[in-house]
């Protein structure tokens, strides 16, 4: 069992991000601590005034909501019941046994994992002491509670991690068919949280997989200058539409500032996944003949890789990204390897594309290779069309031209000048 502790200062913001799991069909309330009520009987409004009531006892506490994730191991078939025990054992061993808090079991991910909702507030109005929590409370509430209910360890699943990880299960937005707000902030917040990026450009390459970017504002705009961070959904055009949403009401804050400290863990995180990618693309280009550019796309597409190149205005490829969905990384191509960038991946695409269509050309004319043929200039509307021989005498002069010998001879001879004496 792995858990994590997240605190915050915005308790609705927490409840909200559970309740519309709920509604979405992706989870479902198991347990309603020190509620008046059961589960199943409890409206929205009356989970908020429950926490609401201990908030008001101390309004000089502003870190006040907690939020609680317990992650068990793929294949773990957890019945509701014994959650609902590992829920409240981990609760007690925490300090928390007497605080009202909400259990909620997600059913959106491939392993089975809790979340739990409550306050650090008590009912005398003073709060719990959050500080180190994680490593002094719930590191040993964690052991115990694995041994004690025959769980996998949390080592175990740390060693696993470096194992390929399911596809994502998330669906791209569509702009004026879903709720902008609470599907821009699903969006992101899975993205953010389970990708492994090192920049703002690797983030939104995968955001916009989704229909939604990452805006830090022009360059000049006070936005920009300040730091700040919004999120927007795109149309079928790749356009922003409606109205963007600022990175501080998201739940898991992915502020520009929160995403910059994950950068430097995410570049150690995903070296783990750095030479499966490799190997995955090795696998297409090696067989001869290699494919193109969009056999290529489309046979990686198949091991849940997305293959992106980025291209100017003028059409010219400049760079490429991947996305190992499946491995959940983002690496662009030189930092894979000179020989995973733009230029070089091109140049081997592109040689096999050359290559394939000469050798469908001579299959397509064998008669005429041995028999000189004649050039006629083509007619104005017509398709220019050469014979073997022409085909050989193009070759030789790309070849001359590549050597920077293209020239013909005759002009490339300069004439002698002749020395004329002085007239007298």
């Amino acid at each position: 069992m792995v858990a994590k502790i997240i605190t915050g200062k915005n308790m609705k913001g927490v409840i909200h991000y559970n309740e519309h799991k709920v509604q979405e069909g992706k989870a479902e309330l198991l347990l309603a601590h020190r509620f008046l009520q059961e589960p199943h009987m409890l409206r929205l409004r009356e989970k908020l005034e429950r926490f609401e009531q201990l908030l008001e006892k101390s309004p000089q506490v502003r870190t006040n909501s907690v939020h609680i994730s317990l992650n068990f191991a793929l294949g773990e078939e957890l019945e509701a019941t014994k959650l609902q025990r590992i829920a409240t054992d981990y609760m007690e061993r925490i300090g928390f046994g007497g605080q009202p808090y909400l259990v909620y079991r997600h059913l959106d991910a491939a392993h089975p994992h809790l979340h739990i909702v409550s306050t650090n507030i008590r009912a005398d109005g003073k709060r719990i002491d959050l500080h180190n929590i994680g490593r002094e409370k719930s590191e040993q509430a964690r052991k115990a509670i694995e041994l004690e209910y025959g769980l996998v360890r949390a080592e175990a699943q740390r060693k696993a991690a470096a194992l390929p990880l399911l596809p994502v299960t998330l669906e791209p937005a569509l702009y004026g068919k879903s709720e902008t707000n609470r599907t821009v902030s699903h969006i992101v917040t899975a993205v953010t949280r389970g990708y492994n990026y090192t920049s703002l450009a690797e983030l939104n390459a995968v955001l916009r997989v989704f229909n939604v970017t990452a805006d830090p504002g022009k360059e000049n705009s006070q936005m920009h200058r300040k730091g700040g961070l919004v999120y927007c959904m795109l149309d079928t055009q790749g356009q922003k539409a409606g109205v963007p949403i600022k990175a501080s009401v998201i739940h898991g804050k992915p502020t520009l500032a929160n995403l910059e400290k994950r950068f430097g863990q995410n570049r150690q995180h995903r070296k783990l996944y750095r030479e499966a990618l490799k190997k995955s693309i090795d696998s297409i280009l090696t067989p001869a003949p290699p494919p193109d550019k969009q056999k290529f796309k489309q046979l990686l597409q198949k091991e849940n890789i997305q293959v992106l190149f980025h291209e100017s205005a003028l059409g010219m490829t400049y760079g490429v990204t991947f996305i190992d969905h499946r491995r959940r990384a983002v690496f662009n191509g030189s930092e894979l390897g000179k020989a995973y960038g733009a230029k070089a991946l091109l140049e081997r695409l592109s040689q096999e594309r050359a290559t394939s269509t000469g050798e469908k050309m001579s299959k397509e004319m064998p008669s005429q290779q041995n028999t000189p043929q004649r050039v006629s200039l083509p007619e104005a509307a017509a398709p220019a069309t050469f014979s073997t021989n022409a085909m050989d005498i193009m070759q030789d002069l790309l070849k001359a031209e590549q050597q920077g010998d293209y020239l013909p001879h005759a002009l490339k001879t300069r004439k002698k000048k002749i020395k004329r004496r002085p007239r007298l």
